[in-house]
C-alpha cells in the first residue's frame, strides 16, 4: 500500500485506489492526521473494498518522498519506549503497531507504550 501511494505521487496522479483492510485503514487515517495524505474514503462494498486516498503535493513535489519498510515477515523489529529514535531528525515519523493500536513514535512516546516498528517515512 505504501508503495502504492508513493508511486502515485511520483507519477502525479490525483488519488491511488488500494484493496481494503483494517489495518491498512488505520495506517492511512494516521498518514492523513500527519498530513502525508489527503482524505482517505473507504469505496465499494464488501467483497470487494477499497481505500481511495489522495495523494498530497508540496511545491508540485509529493509529500512522501521515500518509505523504509523496518519489520518484515521475516524479520520482525520490535523496541520499547526507551528506545524509540527520532526519525530524520524529527523531519520524519514512524509508524508502530503497539497494544493501543497504531501510531507515530512521538504519540508512542507520549502514551509511554512500545512495539513492532512497521515503517518509517519521511
Amino acid at each position: 500500500m505504501l508503495i502504492q501511494i508513493k508511486n502515485a505521487g511520483m507519477a502525479g496522479l490525483p488519488s491511488v485506489l488500494v484493496p481494503y483492510s483494517n489495518i491498512k485503514f488505520e495506517i492511512a487515517n494516521l498518514l492523513s492526521k500527519e498530513a502525508y495524505v489527503g482524505v482517505v474514503a473507504e469505496k465499494g462494498k464488501s467483497p470487494k473494498r477499497y481505500i481511495e486516498v489522495e495523494i498530497l503535493y508540496r511545491d508540485k513535489k509529493p509529500r512522501i518522498n521515500n518509505v523504509v519498510r523496518v519489520s518484515k515477515p521475516s524479520c520482525r523489529v520490535y523496541t520499547g519506549v526507551k528506545d524509540i529514535k527520532a526519525v530524520r531528525n524529527g523531519y520524519g515519523i514512524a509508524v508502530l503497531s503497539t497494544p493501543k493500536g497504531i501510531m507515530t513514535d512521538k504519540l508512542a512516546k507520549k502514551e509511554h507504550v512500545g512495539g513492532e516498528i512497521l515503517f518509517n517515512i519521511y
